[in-house]
């Protein structure tokens, strides 16, 4: 296993390698060789290779272009984990990253990361000085902090490819986007709507909690410690286990940073958003110390961007929380484009997950993933038909976009200069949902100015013992 001064030393080398005009022999050896065999695969790790770890794992299969040479998960004996063993007999097997990194580092160029949300952050920042390309799911991180450290992460290591997992930023919703922005067709926008109103895993839960779950035996096959990686202790409970992580404050994101990336991220980075200036919980149904609300309704308030006026984004979402669409919005029908979640088709709702999109003059109606947006109504859509420039086909997915990008042929859409401000926004949200008070937020000192204890929560409990210096830049 890397031990915490190996990790500090790998560090300290790149920074050095860093201040002479480059990066660590290690990692320059590694770019080097990328570039010379840019068309053979490229080494790919999986780190958590389960439930959603298999998904990315065959997408990333059906690139043609990764070969898969280890599988890390810290339980190699469950049931959702055996498909991916069975399908890489011959890929090196661990359960803590970084025993795999220790014991087969040189063998590794690239790492997929498909972990609870707050587990991405250590097996990435590891990932990153060791010189390898990482792909992580999102949200990028659980907490703002960790987001911020990502982002100077990025800046210490620019030979190393990143990505975060809003496939959709790979597909036709993002390069009309780009291409209706480029074109004039979308300018001026002011209000976006943003919901996803499906069910949730802790719809039904008692929102009366005074404490967490009771203890319950481990599974014999589990490394709970290795699990929870930096996140203080907490006895083990099947509610925490599997998806059921992403329910409570301590270990994901909610609503909002579930769907969050697959609705609002090209609305962010084609309108310039940055950070939010104020971020206010209007409703937050059941409100409780420990998981999510059965339905929250959370202003995010953008200042003006050059010539671009201020924006305010209007999330909702909950069973009964669905809000009104504008006048010529049409049925809400379900979107093919939205792939299946956890193994089955999403639900339809009385609307399905999306946008709506007001600017000055027209009005968007969009939907999830890589769902196109159309004008409404149909007749100023069908009006403005022959002002609308061509959308450019994209010429890779999300997968095989990052690793062209390791192959040097191609630049990811998503890279942590992009999604880490975008994750940031989600973790203000939720820390607007979790505190139940309004947020005030200063974008150039990414403090918050009224509630000093709202300011400590960006940065979250300090890890636990033994993961301190993954937070060390």
């Amino acid at each position: 296993m890397t031990t915490r001064r190996e990790f500090i030393k790998n560090t300290a080398l790149a920074s050095a390698g860093l201040a002479m005009g480059g990066i660590s022999t290690k990692m320059n050896a590694a770019s080097y060789s990328r570039v010379a065999g840019a068309n053979k695969k490229v080494n790919l790790a999986h780190i958590g290779i389960g439930n959603r770890g298999w998904e990315i794992i065959n997408d990333f299969d059906k690139t043609g272009l990764a070969n898969v040479v280890a599988l890390c998960d810290v339980d190699l004996g469950a049931e959702h984990t055996k498909k991916a063993l069975d399908k890489f007999p011959n890929a090196k097997r661990f359960k803590d990253f970084r025993e795999m990194f220790d014991k087969m580092g040189n063998e590794i160029e690239a790492v997929a990361i498909a972990t609870p949300d707050f587990a991405h952050f250590p097996a990435v920042m590891m990932s990153m000085a060791e010189g390898k390309h990482v792909y992580v799911e999102k949200p990028l991180t659980r907490t703002f902090h960790e987001s911020e450290l990502l982002l100077k992460a990025a800046k210490k290591y620019p030979n190393v490819v990143t990505q975060m997992g809003n496939q959709g930023h790979s597909e036709a919703n993002y390069f009309q986007f780009k291409a209706w922005k480029e074109a004039g067709i979308i300018k001026d926008v002011t209000a976006v709507t943003a919901h996803m109103n499906n069910p949730r895993r802790w719809h039904g839960w008692d929102p009366n909690i005074k404490k967490f779950p009771a203890a319950e035996p481990i599974p014999e096959t589990l490394d709970w410690d290795i699990w929870l990686m930096a996140q203080r202790y907490h006895d083990y409970n099947k509610d925490f286990h599997y998806g059921q992580w992403r329910c409570w404050y301590d270990f994901g994101m909610g609503a909002l940073g579930d769907w969050g990336a697959h609705i609002i991220d090209t609305v962010h980075e084609f309108l310039d958003l940055g950070l939010p200036e104020e971020v206010t919980p209007l409703k937050l149904k059941d409100h409780n110390d420990y998981f999510f609300p059965m339905s929250s309704t959370i202003e995010f308030k953008f200042p003006a961007r050059g010539n671009m006026p201020p924006l305010v984004i209007t999330w909702y979402d909950g069973l009964d929380n669905i809000p009104s669409v504008p006048q010529g919005y049409g049925v809400s029908e379900l979107d093919p484009n939205i792939p299946s979640v956890g193994g089955g088709q999403i639900q339809p709702a009385k609307l399905n997950p999306g946008k709506e999109i007001y600017s000055k003059e027209l009005t968007f109606k969009g939907g999830s993933h890589g769902s196109t947006l159309s004008i409404i109504p149909e007749e100023k859509a069908k009006a403005m038909e022959k002002d609308l420039p061509e959308v450019p086909k994209s010429p890779s997915d999300h997968f095989a976009n990052f690793l062209l990008a390791c192959q040097g042929k191609e630049k990811t859409r998503s890279p942590f200069e992009i999604s880490a401000p975008l994750s940031q926004v989600f973790c203000l949200g939720v820390a607007a949902q979790r505190l139940n008070r309004k947020i005030v937020f200063d974008r150039n000192t990414k403090r918050v100015t009224n509630d000093t204890f709202a300011n400590a929560y960006l940065t979250g409990e300090p890890p636990r013992k033994g993961w301190e210096d993954f937070y060390k830049i």
